[in-house]
Formats: structure tokens, sequence, C-alpha cells
């Protein structure tokens, strides 16, 4: 995003509110619905659904200087994985800054979402190398 953007955030100047709270709270309510927008997702019992943000200066970037990086951790009991609950997670706060946002601008980029570690379920351990 655009350094006026991250500095509204920053200072919790966005007109709708504190962003970060916001769409931490979407985020994990983007968890626990996710059986209801993903076709064929079943309903999971989640025991945990944490989701963090974090302002980012990337002063050296060439056009985007600053970003929210969001990442979101998820837990069940069971045998079954949570990668789609904490992808709808992670994709529901930034859709959650995406519009907060879009008043001071419009051209921000949603990039980069992807599971990087997931354990449990039948496919056991794996992690992005």
């Amino acid at each position: 995003m655009h350094r006026e953007t991250y500095e509204l955030i920053k200072a919790d100047g966005i007109k709708k509110g504190n962003v970060l709270t916001v769409a931490q709270v979407a985020g994990i309510q983007g968890a626990k619905a996710c059986s209801q927008i993903i076709p064929l997702c079943h309903p999971i019992n989640l025991t945990k659904v944490s989701v963090d943000l974090r302002l980012t200066d990337n002063a050296n970037a060439p056009q985007y200087d600053c970003a929210v990086d969001i990442e979101a951790m998820v837990k069940c009991k069971g045998e079954t994985g949570v990668e789609m609950e904490a992808l709808s997670a992670v994709s529901v706060a930034a859709l959650t800054v995406f519009d907060m946002c879009k008043a001071v601008t419009k051209s921000m980029i949603i990039d980069g979402i992807r599971v990087v570690e997931k354990s449990g379920g039948k496919s056991g351990h794996w992690k992005q190398e």
C-alpha cells in the first residue's frame, strides 16, 4: 500500500475505525464461517483461531513501500486439516483492510496468501520450504 494509507492505519486515522482490530475480528469470523462460504467444506469444531496483523514498512520497495502482513493459526481436535479455515481467515482479514482503506486509495494489492505449515489430519505434518 502507499505510505499515506500506512500512516493513517498506524495513527488510527481511518474513518471507519481501527483497521487492524476490525480486520482481526473479521478474520476470526472468516475462519468460523468457512463451511458457509466455500462449497464442499464441512463444518469443523475449531478450538483456536488467531489472526495477527503487522504493519510492515519496506522503505526500499519500488512502488508499494508499506504493507499489512497477516498470519492466521487455526486448530481443531479431530482427524481433519484446517487449511481452508486459515486461508479464509487471512483472506477475509485482507479484504477487510481493503474495505476500510479504499476511501484513501483503491490501489492496494492483496497477494501472497498461502499455507506455510500444517500438522495433523490424514496427510500429517507439512512445512513450506
